[in-house]
């Protein structure tokens, strides 16, 4: 079969190593790509992934046979849509499924409308109410209780967990003052949920439903879970904490209600739906929805994957996946993120990368801002590659994934130390649907 690839992360590298792995794979087309899926095929860099005409002007020249994309973007901007209408067969929902991504309002709704349970929460599209609201839910100067969320698309970043008064009234402030872009133009005040975090993938073709293993991943971009928010700096699956029980219901009660709702709706979902989830002391909480595969959860997830991903995506295109049966490898997966210094903020780019080559045999290296300038490799973006290393239990998976990361290196390169360091043991049966 003939792919093509919309994206340029580490998640779509790992996607094409993924593809390149089938049978029945022939060739690959990459738009944009990276120096990762330029090893599997051809990158295209002179058309926009999320310009709908441009990509269905490709895509009518290149005739692939399935057409996969990976990022939200696109997603959201109806490129899915108007590939499909073009009689595409196309891994990705619509952009009316997609809004459970791109409007955190919208998914609020359908939440409630699906008896899903989640984080309370109040919009704003105004700045004056938002700090009015804002002064009258906080006693006492307090908070603590408080994140402040864009309601659109802000690259992972338009969220703000607040320790207080003053910081709740400067994120606001920041959201409307364009920080966000368009994204920020509504708000979401959200009650703060705490305990621990799991995201919950699966693949659906809008009727049947296959669930992946639970990941974690890890936001903040220094040790300790310190610092701002970033893209991911590195996750680990499956994690051992998460009793079986409420795993089933996870995907019970939250990942199986979303997608009835959204084709009672109108909005039937095909691609990967992934819920990101709080483990509270009153049960799992719905943080977000997200309209695709996470980044760097796809990176340990894929490796993991015994089902040929070629025959996933074709089967979720074509409405067929009740024919599959997926198999996952039970051993434990970790991804350690290498990031450029400066990063999430402003960062440099073009510096060398060594080491490349001295990874261990079936040790992963999916790069995402990178490029290739003849024989050399060069960082390309803020989040430059992710080190994925599998083992039998997640301490093994973890030491060999840092042995590989300390093989490699680039001016200034940054990495978290403590990724899955605080993750129990992995329990056989949790982590792969059965």
């Amino acid at each position: 079969m003939k792919v093509l690839l919309l994206g340029s992360g580490g998640r779509e590298h790992a996607m094409a190593w993924a593809l390149a792995r089938s049978g029945r794979f022939a060739k690959l087309w990459t738009l944009p790509g990276n120096a990762g899926t330029a090893e599997y095929g051809e990158n295209i860099r002179d058309v926009s992934a999320s310009d709908p005409g441009a990509v269905a002007e490709l895509a009518g020249r290149l005739r692939p046979d399935l057409i996969v994309i990976g990022p939200e973007d696109p997603l959201c901007a109806g490129v899915g849509d108007r590939l499909a209408a073009g009689g595409f067969a196309v891994f990705g929902p619509s952009a009316a499924a997609a809004e459970i991504e791109s409007s955190k309002e919208y998914v609020k709704g359908l939440m409630g409308r699906a008896g899903i349970a989640t984080a309370a929460a109040q919009s704003f599209d105004r700045e004056a109410d938002a700090l009015a609201y804002l002064r009258r839910q906080m006693s006492g100067g307090d908070g603590a209780g408080i994140v402040i969320k864009a309601d659109g698309l802000a690259a992972g970043k338009g969220v703000t967990v607040c320790d207080s008064l003053a910081e709740a009234e400067a994120a606001v402030s920041e959201a409307f003052a364009g920080a966000f872009g368009p994204a920020g133009d509504k708000i979401l005040v959200e009650e703060r949920l705490l305990g621990r975090e799991t995201s919950a993938h699966a693949f659906t073709d809008g009727q049947s439903v296959e669930h992946m293993p639970f990941s974690c991943d890890h936001k903040p971009v220094f040790d300790g879970n310190r610092g701002p928010n970033t893209g991911g700096m590195g996750c680990y699956s499956p994690p051992g904490w998460l009793e079986c029980e409420t795993a089933r219901a996870i995907r019970r009660d939250v990942t199986e209600r979303a997608v009835r709702q959204l084709a009672d709706e109108g909005r039937p979902f095909r691609g990967v739906i992934y819920p990101g989830m709080m483990i509270t002391g009153q049960g799992p909480r719905v943080v977000e929805f997200n309209c695709r595969f996470g980044d760097p959860e796809t990176e340990v997830l894929l490796p993991r994957l015994r089902t040929d991903f070629l025959d996933v995506c074709a089967s979720v295109a074509h409405g067929r996946l009740a024919d599959l049966e997926l198999e996952w490898d039970e051993r434990a997966t970790v991804g350690v993120v290498m990031v450029a210094p400066g990063y999430p903020g402003s960062y440099p780019r073009g510096a060398a990368i060594e080491g490349l080559d001295a990874v261990d045999p079936g040790v992963h290296v999916f790069l995402a801002g990178a490029r290739r300038d003849g024989s050399r490799v060069l960082t390309d973006g803020g989040r430059v590659l992710c080190v994925v290393a599998a083992g039998e239990t997640l301490g093994q998976a973890r030491a060999l994934a840092y042995e590989n990361v300390a093989r490699i290196s680039f001016d200034g390169a940054h990495y978290r130390a403590d990724i899955a360091l605080d993750a129990e043991p992995a329990v056989l049966g949790q982590g792969a649907p059965r």
